[in-house]
């Protein structure tokens, strides 16, 4: 960690305080300790600073659903390597799904995780639970324990809980500990055996569809849930308008519902699967125009409060085949601001976008009230912000920075993207952890200011 870091002269911007303006960012001791305006001239002593000119400078973004697939599956993704991925896409925090193996149901594999990540990550890891035990959908696992070790909300990531009365169980325990039910929104009586969109593209492909009901049945069942039992409920990646809608309502009602979207889902269409391209294989699956209308009209609204990638890291081989024996998933990471700044600001105010990364996940991780239990103490009071005492998290990305996709050079295991090839205009150049330098481009040079009050070029350590 840099005792003192100073970034200087690039566009500040932070939705969680309503700051935007150009500015410095001062670091000291790992978290913000003031922002404001000083002469190059007058640089503190003792201070490593970079110069930010022509950048934005934003408090380190936040991932609320990624895959790190560790434990169990590491030969598609580790802590190690998928926090590096993250650092390297301008994320200081993620929170890794319980899909592994052993599943993240039992407070030992919450410690494994957390010790793993204390030694191996790049960035803030903040695992999320099982809600049932195994995954399989009716056993609740021991919440309270689950809590007691440090999840920081529950979900059985792509295995929807379809048993009602189960989820009205959960959602009770978690309401208790005042932590989120993340569910996966899907019927699968009506979407099992499905790998893309129903609709006239999938018969003339002769593709099983996933119909938007399956989505948009279990959405408005969870949300009755969410009313009886009064419970906080994040709905994950959300893909169609009649889902953007049932959550409007809901927020309209000052249920306790939050959603999130994915890039892909915010930027491709199921067009894309017409050559049968494995990479554009997702769960839930592209959908239609009408349906990005309507999913950027929920951010620009506030019916979404959260942008989240959904990394799902497979192996080549998982890919490389036809597509009904594909896997679901691509590698998001190291793309996710990038795509957005290329295809959505512009239908989105950039100032909307990075909340939506940044204060609008860190509202969903905070607690409302007294918890009943005192897990550790994983997410810092101002997370997401810049404001003095919040936690030294940064990203700096150079808006006009104009690079191509290219899987190989990935530092996720996962080299799988829709985007390959594709020209992208933005990037990450800095992020920085609690004052720790977790990833910096080849762009970005050091300097030290001396005693003398000289400042001199450097690289860092």
């Amino acid at each position: 960690m840099l005792d003192r870091l100073l970034v200087i002269g690039g566009r500040v911007l932070d939705p969680g305080s309503g700051f935007d303006a150009k500015a410095d960012v001062f670091l000291e001791e790992g978290r913000v300790s003031r922002v404001g305006e000083i002469m190059p001239s007058s640089i503190p002593h003792d201070y490593m600073w970079i110069d930010a000119t022509g950048m934005i400078v934003s408090p380190g973004l936040i991932d609320l659903h990624c895959h790190l697939r560790d434990p169990g599956f590491e030969e598609k993704e580790t802590i190690g390597t998928g926090t590096e991925a993250a650092a390297c896409g301008g994320f200081a925090t993620v929170c890794c799904m319980a899909n592994t193996n052993p599943p993240i149901d039992s407070p030992e594999t919450v410690s494994y995780v957390h010790e793993k990540a204390r030694r191996e990550a790049t960035v803030r890891v903040l695992p999320v639970g099982c809600i049932t035990v195994g995954q399989n959908g009716r056993k609740l696992t021991d919440m309270e324990g689950l809590a007691r070790a440090g999840v920081v909300g529950f979900s059985d990531d792509g295995r929807p809980v379809t048993d009602a009365q189960v989820m009205r169980k959960a959602m009770e325990s978690a309401g208790c500990l005042d932590l989120p039910i993340v569910e996966h929104c899907e019927d699968a009586s009506i979407s099992r055996g499905g790998v893309m969109n129903d609709g006239i593209l999938a018969g003339r492909l002769r593709l099983k569809g996933i119909p938007v009901a399956a989505e948009e049945m279990a959405v408005a069942r969870n949300i009755d849930l969410c009313r009886i039992t009064a419970a906080r409920l994040h709905i994950a990646h959300v893909s169609t308008a009649e889902a953007v809608a049932l959550v409007r309502q809901a927020r309209r009602e000052n249920l306790p519902v939050t959603a999130e979207v994915t890039p892909h889902h915010l930027t491709l269409t199921e067009e894309r699967v017409a050559g049968y391209d494995t990479s554009a294989k997702v769960n839930p699956p592209l959908r239609t125009l009408a349906d990005i209308e309507a999913l950027l009209e929920g951010i620009s609204d506030g019916a979404i409060e959260v942008i989240a990638t959904d990394h799902a890291p497979h192996m080549a081989a998982d890919k490389a085949t036809d597509f009904n024996s594909a896997a679901f998933g691509i590698s998001g990471l190291e793309t996710a601001l990038a795509v957005l700044l290329t295809a959505v600001v512009g239908r989105i105010s950039l100032p909307i976008l990075i909340e939506r990364l940044t204060a609008g996940p860190a509202r969903v991780l905070r607690a409302r009230k007294h918890r009943r239990v005192s897990p550790p103490n994983l997410i810092p009071e101002g997370l997401g912000t810049l404001l003095p005492g919040a936690p030294g998290d940064l990203c700096v990305f150079d808006p006009g920075f104009e690079w191509v996709v290219d899987p190989s050079r990935f530092v996720s295991k996962g080299k799988h993207s829709p985007w390959t090839g594709t020209h992208l205009k933005g990037k990450t150049m800095l992020t920085v952890v609690g004052g720790r330098i977790a990833y910096r481009h080849e762009g970005i040079n050091f300097h030290a200011v001396r005693g003398s009050g000289k400042s001199d070029a450097g690289e860092s350590r």
